[in-house]
Formats: structure tokens, C-alpha cells, sequence
């Protein structure tokens, strides 16, 4: 049961037994009640409308003096309907009478005395807990509650204010209640996936927008009962609510299973840049037990995770990794410098001709720093600023491939990577 309190808070300079005059006084401001709420109401500081065929100008079981006015829609249906008062609470001050009175009536236009007809059952004098109750309603149709107290007996100088609850209930006016379902058609995905979640509806007359959230945040607000997404995780849950009738209306909530994404981690390595004509070899990584390098003609091995390549002209490689139906890729890019030459072999053999590694062009780059390994990862040799008068000469190292890291330290943090072959 859900209970909703209407009241407004009173200035602490007025007296306690003081509040201001509630909104539903006026027949066009009728408080819209609904199935199986409970409100708290009351009629302090009402009045009379004063007017031939003015909203209080009528007279049944009692004859208006401070009314307020509630309103209620028959279901499609019809029928029964009682609406129960309780917890009748009276102010008391001097000559105040103590008594409350009430009665149901159907309108052919709204708020116009000459056009009510009193409906069910009509009470007046009530001090205690009592029921409007009215048999075979129309369906869809709307009804007037009013209530109003008494102004009558010996030194009653001032008509009943009261504060009260009220319920509304019956087959006349209860709803079915909606449901709502959410549904993908896999809850195994993969990372990066379009996914889309589907809202099914039942017993849902005027919906609202629909809320979509994963895992409790607000992700997106849709007027279709559907809601595509890429950023799933794994463990997300999906869920989504909306409400259902536009008068009185309810809230409907479902949640999606657990998903389930696969997430492929994959890293091409870093940019570099190589003189033309240079080899220098890739550095991918990836836990994933299928991976391949492409264009595959430009690499050694396209199987291979380090395999070596060398490209006549700035080329991007795409390292594409695969696990359990999901894939990802990630792109490295070699760029061609042609301002620096960087021969590949050298021979110090003792003729004078190419005994040393020689770099033209790398005097503009006083800050650079070589460092140069042998095939297991060994380092052979190391300087800064390597120059004409730091040249490596083999020293007295084996013949065979080395391989070279260059840092120009430059403002772009330029790197080349590559391999020298010693020829003896």
C-alpha cells in the first residue's frame, strides 16, 4: 500500500490550529485519487462557492458549507466502488461543530451543480471512521467526491475542519497491474559489440518514455521500447522502468540478466621511425591464443608477435588478436625518415673502407643516445650524442646481425629501431 500525505506546512507565525486553504477547495482543482493509495487530507480553511449553479450549489444528505473536492476515473470496466475514511481528526475551537459529511456524484459538465447526480450512499454527521460506497458504476467514467463539514446544533458558531485518511478501492476502479520484461538475444558478447535490449510490455496502457540503466546509473531515455548499447562490461546488468497509465499512473521495473563480455587486450607497441630501407622488427603482445599481422606480405612471419618487417615507405600495421568469437585490433606505424642515412652493415676489417659505423646527418642531433645488442639481447655498446668521433667498430665482437636503438631526443621523441650486419 502506498500513502501519499497532502498538506501544506503551516508559517510558524500563525496559530497551530491554522493552515492555509488546500488546493482541492475548487471543484477545477479536484485532487485525482487512485486505486489503493492512502492520502491524508483535510478541509481547513474551506470554503463555500456562493452562486446559482456554482459547484456548491446543491443539497442532499447536507447542504455545503466549507467543501473540497476529489475526483476519480472508472476503470474500463465498472462496478462497485467505497471510499473509506479514517484516523477523522477535528479541530476544536470555541462554537466549531465536529461532524463531517460526504457524498459521491457524477457530472455531465464539470464543477455544475445542475448537471450532478448524487450517486451510492451520502453521509453526514460523521465523528468516526465511515465508507462512501456506491454499487454498478459506468466504466471509464469520472466521479466527483465532496466533503464538507457540518455547520449545525445548539452554539455551533463555525463549520467541522478535519484532518483525515482516505482510500479509494473496488472492482470499479482497480487496475491490472502492469508488467514489464527486458530481454537481449545473447547475454554472451563481445567488448565493443552493438547490443540491444528489448522492453516486452503487458497490461501497459500510455506509456511513458522508458529509463535505461546498467548497473542502477541512467544511461539513455528512449520513447521506444528499445535501447542499444556498446559500453557493456563484464558483469553488467541492464535494467529499465517506465510507467503505465496516464492518470494514476504506475511504475514497472525489469532487469536484465548478468552479461557476459569477452574483452580482447591487444597492443600493436609504439610508433617508430626508421631510415628507408631499414629492418626493424614489431613488438605486439596479446594474451589471446589467435593472432595475425597484417598486410601480411610485409612481415617476416604474420603468426608471430615479434616478427620483423622492412618497409619502403611509412606503412601502418594492424596487429588483430581472437578469443571465443570476439576479435580486436590495435595499429602500430613505422614512418620512413630519409634525414638520416643508416647504413645496415659495416665491415671493420682493418681496410680503411667502412670500418665503422658511420651515421651521416646525426650531428644535428647532439642529444641523441645509441644503444647497440647482439641477437640475444646482450649490450655490446652505448653512448650519447654518437657521432663521427663515437663510431662503433665492432670492437672484437663475431660477425653477424646486432640490433640498434636510437633516441635523437628530439622535441618529437623520435626512436629508430633496426639491425646492423658486421661483415669481417
Amino acid at each position: 500500500m502506498r500513502r501519499l500525505v497532502i498538506f501544506l506546512l503551516m508559517p510558524l507565525c500563525l496559530q497551530l490550529n491554522t493552515l492555509a486553504q488546500e488546493v482541492y477547495n475548487v471543484c477545477q482543482n479536484a485532487l485525482t485519487i487512485c486505486p489503493n493509495q492512502l492520502y491524508t487530507l483535510n478541509n481547513i480553511a474551506a470554503n463555500k462557492t456562493s452562486c446559482v449553479n456554482c459547484e456548491d450549489d446543491f443539497a442532499y444528505c447536507f447542504v455545503p458549507d466549507n467543501t473540497i473536492w476529489l475526483t476519480f476515473t472508472t476503470n474500463n470496466l465498472g462496478g462497485n466502488v467505497s471510499i473509506d475514511f479514517s484516523n477523522l481528526i477535528f479541530e476544536a475551537n470555541a462554537g466549531q461543530d465536529n461532524e463531517l459529511q460526504a457524498a459521491l456524484v457524477q457530472a455531465t459538465t464539470p464543477c455544475a451543480a445542475n448537471t450532478y447526480t448524487q450517486i451510492g450512499s451520502c453521509h453526514s454527521n460523521e465523528t468516526n471512521n465511515f465508507s462512501l460506497t456506491a454499487a454498478g458504476l459506468l466504466p471509464s467514467t469520472t466521479y466527483y467526491v465532496i466533503i464538507d463539514g457540518d455547520n449545525n446544533g445548539a452554539g455551533i458558531t463555525s463549520p467541522a475542519e478535519c484532518t483525515f485518511d482516505l482510500q479509494i478501492s473496488g472492482p470499479g476502479v482497480d487496475v491490472i497491474q502492469p508488467a514489464s520484461a527486458v530481454f537481449t538475444q545473447n547475454t554472451a558478447v563481445c567488448a565493443n559489440e552493438i547490443v540491444t535490449f528489448t522492453c516486452s510490455l503487458t497490461d501497459c496502457p500510455d506509456t511513458s518514455d522508458f529509463s535505461w540503466f546498467i548497473n542502477g546509473t541512467l544511461a539513455a531515455t528512449t520513447q521506444d521500447a528499445f535501447f542499444q548499447t556498446t559500453s557493456l562490461q563484464d558483469g553488467d546488468i541492464v535494467s529499465v522502468s517506465n510507467t503505465c497509465y496516464s492518470v494514476c499512473p504506475i511504475e514497472v521495473q525489469s532487469t536484465s540478466a548478468m552479461m557476459s563480455v569477452t574483452t580482447i587486450v591487444v597492443d600493436a607497441g609504439l610508433n617508430i621511425t626508421i631510415p628507408s630501407g631499414t629492418t626493424t622488427q614489431l613488438n605486439g603482445s596479446t594474451p589471446a591464443p589467435n593472432f595475425s599481422w597484417s598486410p601480411p606480405f610485409l612481415v617476416s612471419d604474420p603468426g608471430a608477435l615479434s616478427p620483423f618487417t622492412t618497409p619502403t615507405e611509412t606503412t601502418t600495421y594492424a596487429l588483430t588478436a581472437e578469443q571465443n568469437g570476439c576479435s580486436n585490433t590495435d595499429y602500430v606505424t613505422i614512418t620512413i625518415d630519409d634525414s638520416l642515412e643508416i647504413p645496415n652493415t659495416f665491415s671493420p676489417n682493418g681496410d680503411n673502407i667502412n670500418d665503422s659505423w658511420e651515421i651521416d646527418g646525426l650531428e644535428l642531433f647532439p642529444d641523441n643516445q645509441m644503444q647497440i645488442f647482439t641477437r640475444w639481447g646482450q649490450k655490446v655498446f652505448q653512448t650519447t650524442a654518437y657521432s663521427k668521433l663515437k663510431m662503433w667498430d665492432g670492437e672484437n665482437h663475431a660477425e653477424g646481425v646486432y640490433y640498434y636503438i636510437l633516441d635523437l631526443n628530439d622535441e618529437y621523441g623520435t626512436q629508430y629501431r633496426g639491425t646492423i650486419t658486421l661483415i669481417r
